[in-house]
């Protein structure tokens, strides 16, 4: 297994953090393992381990030390280099110089040594219970670019997942669900051409074991169950956008993970310096685009535990600003506004959110806003009301199965209880989405069936159109 020191794993990582249409925003990493001889396993290295085991204090995201002169090579399918970018003091690079809508492999070297090849270790479950590293895939590392911003979108076809994070450390029902979702992904992915994935927030809940504690998701290992290996090969290919739900802070915590996402979804160097796409620090709400006719819009919907006079980020002036001028005009393109909280919600935990729709619904009215998604209940709910469909689906991970009672004010028009991810296809006016509840035996995504308040069956895709 490559152990270092004769009981120390070193697993190294890669991550594709971002892509538009002329750069990509490559990273790499690694996690450190302990063999415990006794249990015949091995143990994630916390992070307050690491300097006196491997001399190191981070191992994956913005703030990881570097492991030495790297160089990223993108080739064509040609196998040409036509770009690369070198660093000595950074885990992470842009790479420039790349074609609008083009396809490309990609290679990392450290000190002249390639990063991440061959089989990987994967934390999989073992035939004694629970989860151990094993032999498990290879990477497989492309990438392709966006459209440029004034090319018509083509069709294009992404993922929106919410309330994921649970971690697949511990044998029990929500890592096996977390699993069987993280693996329809992947097969997103890899055959149906998933262009990129939206976090529809509760990015980690995952404690000590796979068990919920208040103190959770503020280090790296924590993270590993619950982000970097599930969606390992996944995230190598294709990029993930985040937005913040209240596990990823303080409303439901009692530690804020916001800097530990900021770090590992390197939200600086891709928001932070671009205030015409974003307004970060605190709150985190960016936009970005696909081609001339798709935005995508991240609004911060966590409590403002900073400003004692805001109860929500998106209340706060400088926040409400970007928003309004994100959302100033209602013409032909698909504006997509993403968060953790829904506005519209029938439950069972949640209701409508009166201080989203205070906020925030005049300015969907006025940007002529046709889709919103987000999660935060754990199920699936299509809501339609005023021209405007509303999608909670935030069950990646987490579940809640008892019958919502609130269907009549949320304007429910179709629900379900099962663990999903959902898949949205933009086809020109018109959007279609289809949740993905499994793989079916032949290896295909299983679309989900939904239910309306009466008990009748209804089978996706549910179909939105631009008016």
């Amino acid at each position: 297994m490559g152990a270092e020191s004769g009981e120390i794993h070193r697993e190294e990582f890669v991550h594709l953090v971002d892509v538009a249409h002329d750069r990509a925003l490559i990273a790499w990493g690694a996690f450190w393992f302990r063999r415990d001889e006794a249990a015949g396993r091995w143990n994630i290295l916390d992070d307050s381990e690491l300097q006196s085991a491997v001399g190191r204090r981070t191992s994956i995201g913005h703030g990881a030390e570097p492991f030495g002169d790297s160089r990223v090579e993108v080739l064509d399918t040609d196998g040409e280099v036509v770009a690369e970018a070198r660093t000595e003091d950074r885990t992470w690079v842009w790479v420039d110089g790349l074609e609008p809508d083009t396809a490309y492999r990609y290679r990392i070297q450290v000190d002249g040594r390639p990063w991440a090849a061959g089989t990987r270790q994967d934390w999989v479950p073992v035939a004694s219970g629970g989860y151990d590293l094993a032999p498990g895939k290879t990477y497989d590392l492309q990438l392709r670019t966006f459209p440029t911003p004034d090319d018509a979108t083509p069709l294009v076809r992404f993922v929106a997942m919410g309330d994921y994070g649970v971690g697949i450390k511990s044998d029990s029902e929500s890592s096996r669900r977390q699993r069987r979702i993280a693996d329809v992904l992947d097969e997103l992915v890899r055959h149906h051409d998933v262009r990129f994935v939206l976090s529809l927030g509760d990015n980690i809940y995952q404690g000590e074991q796979g068990q919920v504690d208040d103190e959770s998701g503020g280090e790296d290992d924590d993270w590993y169950s619950s982000f970097f290996q599930p969606y390992r090969y996944v995230i190598a290919r294709v990029p993930v956008f985040p937005t913040i739900g209240n596990h990823d802070t303080t409303d439901t915590e009692g530690s804020d993970d916001r800097a530990q996402m900021e770090d590992n979804f390197h939200v600086h160097e891709r928001f932070r310096d671009q205030q015409d796409r974003a307004s970060v620090g605190p709150g985190l709400y960016y936009r970005f685009g696909y081609g001339k006719d798709l935005e995508l819009i991240c609004i911060d919907t966590s409590q403002d535990s900073e400003d004692p006079d805001y109860h929500r980020f998106f209340q706060v002036p400088d926040h409400q600003r970007w928003l309004e001028d994100a959302l100033a005009v209602a013409d032909h393109v698909w504006r997509i506004p993403f968060s953790h909280h829904p506005l519209f919600c029938a439950g069972p935990e949640h209701g409508n959110d009166q201080e989203m729709l205070e906020t925030l619904l005049p300015l969907f009215e006025r940007g002529g806003v046709r889709l919103v998604l987000a999660g935060h209940e754990h199920n699936f709910q299509v809501s339609e009301t005023d021209g405007r469909t509303y999608v909670v689906s935030g069950a990646g991970g987490k579940l809640r199965e008892e019958i919502p009672e609130g269907f009549d004010d949320a304007h429910t028009t179709a629900w379900a209880a099962q663990a999903h991810l959902l898949v949205v296809e933009i086809d020109g006016d018109e959007a279609r989405l289809t949740p993905m509840s499994g793989l079916l035996p032949d290896g295909s995504p299983h679309p989900m069936t939904a239910l309306t308040k009466h008990n009748e069956v209804v089978r996706p895709p549910f179909v939105v159109r631009q008016q």
